[in-house]
């Protein structure tokens, strides 16, 4: 068995084996308590992580992957990383292997991006056409790269870790023998779902569900899957029922914060009257919304109250409407693009961070708003409450009063500032480590392994 850190050969001719539904392996998995693996396998491996788009710098999927994979490598794996773009930043020593799209969101004229040599891809012109009549081809268009690229270059890995890419590729890879493991953060029929709620014309709930027409392939790759992990015991909820899945194949493995990254610094003064938040500007998922109108009411008896929002403002969306609506400009300030110290910076200045997501699989920006200390403010939607528990203040989802009525509490009360600042810290080192989280990581990786080896002596 040991020779199973040493690369894993796909079986081409595997289609299915004892585990073909995953129950077995991930009932054992989805225990609290994983049994350490024999010692003859605790080896370095060779781990793929796999996303279909892994911005840096906005999103949560480019963060998972760079501090995933560093604290794989730190913990002495060999760690390839395969993403479309935009890329992630990596630490040095992490191979990231390109799978270039047409990345359309980074070109000004999607309309006029596609090029004549586009026109011999069937992958390229997909995406294009998609794109153009208001679909998001990216996960399929990946999948078929992906796919692509181990055909050609048939590399060796003992484990493939896919990040949501949930597309037809890496179906393709588990049917050829490949070991699997696939992380779900949250089911996106969430974002598609609350979009719709809040579209109040037949146009634009068209449209949405346009956008959204990848779930039908995400849905079908989904039920195929034999091993799963979320990131909260909400997350496991939501992807069970959406997918239609049994809770018990379902594992939980939480996201880890970078605290040694996201820390307190001590020598950086906190603006009076200065909130922050992360959102992004026309998500109707993140809530953003609910605190700009919680900031318009406090700025009658808080005229120096300002909100630096991370995240970029489309000109034309519905945000920047509603910013002129309420008159909130002097009050604002959207900051997009900055490199992570840059965040912590702002992290530091800010007097409370709040989180006004209707919906959030995990919680990222609660976590490490926690972790540099910012006393934060956060809805109870979705997993956030597991991240905050008592360590922070929690609202109501869609409540911009209860909002408004959080921040004047604690921007009035300076020690409870300080005892959620310090609580924050003190339950991010505790319970949210990159560490432990590539330890379970790797325990789940063994497992599978170990079950695909089996499978492939059975052949």
């Amino acid at each position: 068995m040991a020779t199973l850190a040493l690369g894993f050969r796909p079986l081409q001719s595997l289609q299915s084996g004892p585990f073909e539904s995953g129950n077995q392996l991930n009932s054992v998995m989805a225990s609290t308590a994983i049994e350490e693996p024999p010692t003859a396998l605790i080896k370095p491996l060779r781990i793929a992580l796999v996303g279909y788009r892994s911005n840096p710098f906005s999103g949560g999927q480019g963060i998972y992957i760079k501090y995933l994979s560093q604290a794989l490598t730190a913990a002495g794996h060999q760690v390839d990383v395969i993403s479309g773009p935009p890329y992630p930043d990596l630490d040095p020593g992490i191979n990231l292997i390109q799978l270039p799209s047409l990345d359309l969101f980074a070109t000004p004229n999607h309309v006029t991006a596609l090029r004549a040599k586009d026109l011999l891809s069937f992958t390229d012109f997909f995406e294009w056409w998609t794109m153009l009549t208001g679909g998001f081809g990216e996960p399929y268009t990946f999948g078929r790269r992906l796919k692509k690229y181990f055909k050609q270059h048939k590399p060796e890995y003992d484990i493939i870790h896919d990040n949501q890419s949930l597309n037809y590729g890496t179906l393709w890879l588990q049917q050829q023998g490949y070991p699997l493991l696939t992380t779900i953060h949250h089911p996106v029929t969430s974002d598609r779902d609350i979009a719709l709620a809040n579209a109040t014309t037949w146009q634009q709930r068209l449209l949405i569900n346009r956008w959204h027409s990848f779930i039908n392939m995400q849905q079908k790759v989904v039920k195929k899957l034999k091993h799963i992990v979320t990131v909260s015991g909400v997350s496991k909820k939501d992807v069970a029922s959406a997918f239609g899945l049994a809770e018990e194949n379902l594992s939980v493995v939480h996201n880890g914060i970078a605290t040694d990254v996201f820390r307190p610094l001590e020598d950086v003064a906190r603006i009076p009257g200065r909130i922050m938040a992360t959102a992004s500007a026309d998500q109707p998922l993140k809530g953003l919304q609910y605190l700009l109108r919680a900031i318009k009411q406090l700025t009658a008896t808080r005229p120096d109250i300002h909100l630096t929002v991370l995240g970029k403002l489309n000109p034309e969306g519905e945000t920047a409407a509603l910013v002129d609506e309420l008159e909130l400009t002097p009050h604002l300030t959207f900051v997009s693009g900055i490199e992570t110290e840059a965040l912590v910076k702002l992290y530091a200045e800010a007097s409370v961070v709040v989180v006004p997501s209707i919906y959030e699989g995990f919680g990222l920006p609660a976590g490490e708003a926690m972790s540099c200390g910012v006393p934060v403010i956060s809805t109870v939607g979705g997993a956030l409450p597991e991240v905050v528990g008592d360590a922070g203040l929690l609202v109501p989802i869609r409540d911009s009063a209860a909002i408004a009525e959080a921040i004047d509490e604690l921007l009035n009360n300076d020690q409870k500032r300080q005892t959620l600042s310090e609580a924050g810290r003190a339950r991010i080192l505790k319970h949210f480590s990159w560490k432990v989280a590539a330890e379970q990581m790797v325990q789940h990786y063994q497992l599978i392994m170990t079950e695909t080896a089996d499978v492939h002596a059975d052949h």
